[in-house]
């Protein structure tokens, strides 16, 4: 989308008015005090901000991340105070939500303000209420009677929206306020923010767009080398982008080492190697980088000390010794980011004063109310403790949220000094710092390693530069083998990030609209979606390939003629005869898989199976049903006829397993044993002795007979056919196959333009299909009561998780079981995982329920495909252990250490699954099932304890503090 991809103008005056240059109004009376109670000059695009929302009009505010945005947001905070109307001001993760709570709390007065979350709620009923984005979504779809006066939305982060789980609620959001309602959307700078802008003011009436792109602290970029910090430009380049008037050369200085070090590398490879070295290429490993770390990286034992990537303590040295710390040092691994603290403290590095140290160790003291001493001796607390004490801190997702909020705060009052931090940090909480570090250009985007794109460079870097502290920032990346920095300067002055919508229509919203304003009215209101927007806008390239392929399509044909007759006939014979087959072929596999997956998933320690496909055909006891993921699906470990032990997948079980006998695996099995693997093997070699070693039932299934007999008559067709006998048949047949393709495509492509003005109306009316289909939808298509207790459910697998309250899977489940029944439905195994959740419940009713929502997700599965709806995610059964055992008081130390999961992804796991644990307790009130709501809410009160439940004494406690302050 090249079109959406416009290079950034210099910015001589970088302010851009809305679409139509319409004039901006005078600031009044409100505005000008507002302006005036800053103690610095607002920007020109701020002033312009503040003056369109005073004048009663939305905006989109589009700037750099540390530019200032939320001035607009705060400004619409103190109209709505001024007019006496309520005020939402909306962010896409909890922990910004939090950290607005405090700032607005601070400007306008704890009485004034309130917060809400998932798990938090502060003053719920004050004028400004601070929330995440799916609150609000959730009152807007319960008409709760909170959004009673409600007078303006900010939507902070609103380019969230592009977020592909999450991006939806923004767009719901939007569509569903009222038009009442003053909306302030705050966004990143990004490339089609006037296409965003345009359908704001579709949506919602008059929006003006107001965007700046010059960063109020300007920034500079570096490439440390060794020890030393090099400019990446020749000329003076801040703000990421070329020099007004031109473009930057790069530093020739650069250049020169990149050469000496390619010198090396060649005259290197060139050395003979003895019996241990690698010759010319390596480990012919690693994928090339156009940033460096590629092949190059296999000599960085043999590069001189100059060329080689500096060391950590080098890096915080160097940075401290220039006077640009605070830093964030971005590294896309949490593993990385835990290593390079542990390094820095083994290192000796110390940042800090002992005035400073003492308001750490007192931030800390508070953050950890309510822990017992074997709880922080499971969380690694003393580490975590001297380390931050000493200025050094890791933050990332696999952080428990109390240790992440305590760096959060340390980071903002200017306590700590290096933050090894993923790409996370980078999206919204505000944690500016002087400096900004990129160890590495490439991270592992879950399949595999990928250089990172000009639009993530920029809101990487743009963290670095504190307004009203720092005069300038500094992008420092760090050289590596292989480095080009003209690669790098080119990341370094572009910024295209363009903004794409991620909506779709799920059944929860389906349910929840068509009860509000009935089925044809929902289709209408789907419509105006910015999927659908931008949908529509892409016709005419679809129109522009259509017409080239036309023109193609006639040359091929002219190409394929046959004297003997019609051979675009006989062709479409041959195709005909090809999808047959391959449709099949490819639906027998689809069906068999997805069987196959949810068999699998059923197996027992014991059980002996056929393995029918893989390397390892044959006879097969099952030691653990063992890990998987969405990825690969069940991997059982298996013991084969020839005694080895090993891991099975979803390639060797392409069909359904069935066990057809069973032994008893000792609980002391250990693989490594070679009597161990004797002893079981002969068990299994016994009880096979015992069968008829029939195994055809154990193969595929034959054809579908009708496809069967439908490609046998186009067969003989193809052989009566005059073009059959065609010496020159195999020739004119390619480019008749070209032909078809281009045919085909060109049909695709056609349909697509068909319903490009209606994609995502298509969309919902297949959801529609699948809720009648289950009756959540009547044949009036009016929502039943089974579909009002679906709208209580927001969750991925919505759908799912409503058939298995509807059905009784949780009728008769305790607590503990429930809880984890319920997780397989919020769990997913991260795909950089080497050591996923493995342990068994041993809970016959809780492994029954569990396979009982398997054959539900199965059941949906296969009313999608009839639907043609892409197919929800799987469910995953890796946490319901770990649940189960939490829920029934095991400590913290015994659950982590036997499931290997970090602090911070156990805690973010429970409370996903009390969040749906309370939604199925509102929703099973809903229908008259009192006894489950009844059993959810225990399960929410067994779940909710220790560090789990440490986040909300924490917040509770700041409030009390900040009470007292002010009372003092």
């Amino acid at each position: 989308m090249a079109d959406l991809e416009r290079p950034i103008e210099p910015d001589d005056d970088a302010n851009h008015q809305d679409p139509g240059d319409q004039a901006v109004p005078e600031l009044g009376e409100v505005g000008r005090a507002f302006a005036d109670s800053f103690d610095f000059s607002l920007d020109d695009y701020q002033l312009q901000s503040i003056a369109h929302i005073e004048a009663g009009s939305g905006v989109l505010v589009a700037a750099p991340t540390g530019a200032g945005k939320t001035v607009a947001g705060e400004f619409a905070v103190a109209l709505g105070l001024q007019q006496g109307r309520k005020v939402f001001y909306t962010t896409p993760i909890k922990a910004l939500s939090n950290q607005k709570f405090h700032d607005l709390v601070d400007r306008f007065g704890v009485e004034r303000v309130g917060l809400l979350t998932g798990d938090t709620s502060i003053n719920s009923e004050a004028q400004v209420v601070v929330m995440t984005t799916e609150v609000l979504r959730n009152m807007i779809y319960a008409r709760s009677a909170t959004l009673r006066n409600l007078g303006f939305v900010v939507m902070d982060e609103v380019h969230y929206l592009a977020d592909r789980f999450r991006g939806a609620v923004w767009e719901e959001v939007i569509i569903g306020l009222a038009d009442s309602v003053q909306l302030v959307a705050l966004s990143a700078t990004v490339s089609n923010a006037e296409e965003f802008g345009e359908w704001l003011t579709e949506v919602r009436g008059d929006v003006r767009l107001v965007v700046s792109e010059r960063r109020p602290v300007p920034l500079y970029q570096h490439v440390m080398v060794g020890r030393t910090l090099h400019d990446l430009f020749a000329d003076e380049a801040p703000t990421a982008m070329p020099v007004p008037g031109g473009h930057s050369e790069v530093n020739p200085e650069l250049v020169s080492i990149a050469k000496q070090e390619s010198r090396v590398v060649r005259d290197d490879s060139r050395r003979p190697r003895g019996r241990s070295g690698r010759g010319k290429g390596g480990r012919g490993g690693g994928r090339t980088s156009a940033y460096g770390g590629g092949a190059h990286a296999d000599h960085r034992m043999k590069l001189p000390k100059r060329f080689q990537t500096p060391r950590r303590s080098d890096v915080v040295g160097a940075l401290s010794r220039d006077n640009l710390l605070p830093a964030i040092v971005f590294i896309f691994s949490r593993a990385g980011c835990d290593a390079a603290v542990r390094q820095l403290m083994q290192d000796g590095i110390r940042l800090t004063t002992s005035r400073e140290r003492t308001r750490i160790l007192s931030i800390i003291d508070r953050h950890i109310v309510g822990l017992a001493d074997d709880d922080l001796a499971a969380l690694g607390y003393q580490q975590f403790r001297s380390a931050l004490a000493s200025g050094i801190a890791a933050h990332h997702a696999g952080m428990l949220p109390a240790w992440k909020e305590c760096v959060e705060e340390c980071f903002v009052e200017g306590l700590i000094k290096v933050v090894y931090a993923t790409e996370t940090l980078a999206l919204g909480i505000n944690m500016p710092a002087r400096s900004v570090v990129l160890e590495k250009l490439v991270k592992f985007n879950g399949e595999g390693h990928v250089d990172i794109t000009p639009g993530e460079y920029t809101q990487l870097t743009g963290r670095a530069g504190r307004r009203g502290i720092d005069t300038e920032g500094h992008a420092v990346v760090l050289w590596q083998p292989g480095f080009d920095p003209r690669a790098v300067a080119g990341l370094a002055s572009r910024r295209t990030y363009p903004l794409r919508s991620s909506f779709a229509p799920t059944y929860n919203m389906a349910v929840n609209l068509i009860g509000a304003v009935g089925r044809d009215r929902t289709r209408t209101l789907l419509e105006q979606s910015f999927a659908q927007f931008q949908s529509d806008r892409s016709v005419v390239g679809l129109a522009r390939k259509v017409s080239r392929n036309d023109a193609e399509i006639a040359e091929l044909w002219a190409k394929a003629e046959c004297e003997l007759g019609d051979f675009g006939s006989y062709a479409e014979l041959r195709e005909e005869i090809s999808q047959l087959e391959t449709e099949a072929a490819r639906s027998r596999r689809a069906d068999r898989r997805a069987e196959a997956e949810v068999s699998l998933q059923r197996l027992r320690p014991g059980d002996i199976v056929w393995v029918p496909a893989g390397k390892h055909t044959g006879w097969a006891v099952v030691i653990d049903s063992g890990p998987g993921d969405q990825r690969r699906g069940p991997r059982p470990l298996v013991l084969g006829e020839d005694r080895q032990v090993r891991r099975l997948g979803a390639d060797d079980f392409p069909t359904p397993v069935e066990a057809v006998s069973r032994v008893r695996v000792p609980k002391r099995f250990s693989p490594r044993d070679a009597q161990s693997r004797r002893s079981l093997g002969a068990a299994m070699s016994a009880r096979l002795a015992e069968l008829d070693g029939d195994v055809e039932r154990f193969r595929p299934g034959a054809m579908d007979a009708e496809v069967a007999q439908r490609i046998s008559d186009l067969r003989e067709q193809l052989a009566h056919h005059p073009c059959h006998a065609c010496p020159e048949r195999e020739t004119q047949a390619r480019w008749a196959e070209r032909a078809l393709r281009l045919s085909a495509e060109d049909r695709r492509i056609r349909r697509k333009m068909e319903t490009r003005t209606n994609t995502i109306a298509v969309r919902f009316d297949r959801i529609c299909q699948v809720l009648s289909a289950f009756g959540y939808l009547d044949e009036h298509d009016r929502v039943s009561a089974e579909g009002r207790m679906l709208a209580r459910i927001y969750n991925e697998l919505d759908l799912v998780a409503a058939e298995t309250l509807r059905t009784g899977v949780l009728d008769e489940l305790g607590p503990a079981q429930l809880a984890a029944v319920l997780s397989i439905l919020v769990y997913e195994a991260r795909r950089s995982d080497d050591r996923r959740p493995v342990w068994r419940l041993e809970d016959p009713a809780a492994e029954d329920a569990i396979e009982q929502v398997q054959r539900l997700h199965r059941q949906v599965s296969l009313a999608e495909r009839d639907a043609r709806l892409e197919r929800g995610p799987d469910v995953d059964a890796g946490f319901a252990a770990a649940t189960f055992a939490w829920a029934s008081g095991i400590d913290l130390a015994e659950v982590l250490g036997i499931t290997g999961m970090t602090a911070g992804d156990f805690v973010r796991c429970t409370r996903q699954v009390i969040d749906l644990t309370e939604q199925i307790g509102n929703a099973a009130g809903s229908i008259g099932k009192d006894e489950v709501r009844s059993t959810a809410r225990s399960a929410v009160g067994a779940l909710r304890r220790g560090v789990v439940d440490l986040t909300a004494e924490v917040e509770q406690a700041e409030v009390e503090q900040a009470d007292t302050e002010r009372a003092e």
